[in-house]
């Protein structure tokens, strides 16, 4: 991987998680006045990155966007009537990621579980996750061969180690082998 792919990919994972943080606050203050809106909160964080120059508009609507994926389905896992602990959604024990990157994710993937119930019924297919996306702590599966991808903290998602395919699945513990 040459300099600047490292650099870009350094950037998107720093802007995943600042506007992970930025949800986390803005959700905090807006519980206080009154139920918060995931998609609001998300479009604030996603404002703020491009205001404050961290991220392009392009960087930015993408990273909104794999945000909201991963807090609805932390969500949806939460709210299942299988769900037991998220640390068995993230599939490897809570303590190897960064205390600050888990307490923000727990805080805004409990905090979504109620706007999630309201995006729930619209959710037509299973969540897909690709190459060359951002991705937040989890392990996904290669939906052609199996393979787990085991991810720590947030990361670009790479092609499938064993067989080079792009597209992803979060890993639910009945499908874990």
């Amino acid at each position: 991987m040459n300099e600047q792919k490292r650099n870009d990919d350094e950037k998107l994972v720093h802007g995943y998680e600042r506007m992970l943080e930025r949800v986390k606050e803005f959700m905090e203050k807006a519980v206080e006045e009154e139920a918060p809106r995931l998609r609001q909160a998300i479009e604030h964080a996603r404002d703020k990155a491009v205001e404050l120059g961290e991220l392009t508009r392009e960087e930015a609507e993408k990273l909104a966007e794999y945000l909201r994926r991963d807090i609805e389905d932390a969500a949806a896992y939460l709210s299942s009537e299988q769900a037991q602990e998220l640390k068995e959604w993230l599939r490897f024990d809570i303590k190897l990621i960064e205390e600050r990157l888990a307490d923000m994710f727990l805080s805004v993937a409990d905090k979504a579980t109620v706007e999630f119930l309201k995006f729930r019924e619209q959710l037509q297919s299973t969540v897909r996750y690709h190459t060359g996306e951002i991705t937040g702590p989890g392990t996904l599966e290669c939906v052609s061969c199996g393979e787990h991808l085991h991810f720590h903290r947030p990361s670009r998602i790479p092609p499938c180690p064993k067989c080079h395919y792009t597209i992803f699945k979060r890993v639910a513990d009945e499908e874990e082998s």
